[in-house]
């Protein structure tokens, strides 16, 4: 699988960015140094001139690819839901079982982020961190509707159908396939944020993973 995805290039919409980000070795480094940077201090701390230090370059030309900070964290959510993406198509895909399929796709997307060395530029398992801290701010706008519209949350929406479509082909009879679909992914950044600061509200810790949560609940709701 590593081999595979090493000759894949992630790809993110381009009304995220000015200049994509992964055309130059500035951009790459302004995506790796923001991952980094945001997972220290924070979104809301995060600035482009914090960020413009740190990498030893002027804020305007961070500028010349983002245009604003709320965009930067969406391509950094969109290319993260792409990552996952490609990981459950290429380790769900020779799987024949409809609940073994589904069980590996809701492992991908539940489990604790190890860092892929393919990419070399971006560290996942720092993104990650970020992803479960701050990816509900990229949806709790109010350019939502607009930002939805022209297909900024595409990929995220994608990762959820192709749970949707194989929880239907395990129980096709199960009423509520988009809103578990959803719930798993949505609720598997919140556990495992609750697991690292929140502990007394959530069963899950270091023996009890996301996962085995996530996957008990499939398997007591579908059987």
């Amino acid at each position: 699988m590593k081999s595979l995805l090493s000759n894949i290039v992630i790809t993110v919409n381009d009304k995220l960015y000015v200049k994509n980000p992964e055309t130059s070795d500035l951009g790459k480094k302004i995506i790796e140094q923001s991952i980094l940077l945001m997972d220290e201090i924070g979104f809301d701390n995060f600035t482009f001139k914090k960020l413009g230090e740190r990498i030893g370059s002027n804020e305007s030309s961070i500028y010349r690819y983002f245009e604003s900070k709320h965009k930067l964290l969406l391509y950094l959510s969109s290319w993260y839901w792409a990552w996952i993406e490609y990981r459950m198509v290429f380790e769900t895909n020779n799987i024949v079982n409809p609940k073994e399929k589904l069980l590996k796709a809701v492992t991908i997307v539940t489990e604790k982020i190890e860092d892929d060395s393919n990419t070399l530029h971006i560290n996942e398992a720092t993104l990650n961190k970020i992803i479960i801290a701050e990816f509900t701010k990229t949806l709790l706008t109010k350019e939502v509707d607009e930002e939805n519209k022209i297909g900024l949350f595409l990929v995220y929406k994608r990762v959820i159908n192709r749970i949707i479509d194989m929880i239907i082909a395990v129980n096709p009879e199960f009423p509520f396939a988009k809103s578990l679909a959803s719930s798993i992914v949505e609720g598997a950044l919140h556990q495992h944020f609750l697991k690292d600061h929140l502990k007394t509200i959530t069963n899950c810790n270091e023996l009890i993973s996301p996962t085995n949560f996530y996957i008990t609940i499939l398997e007591k709701t579908l059987e």
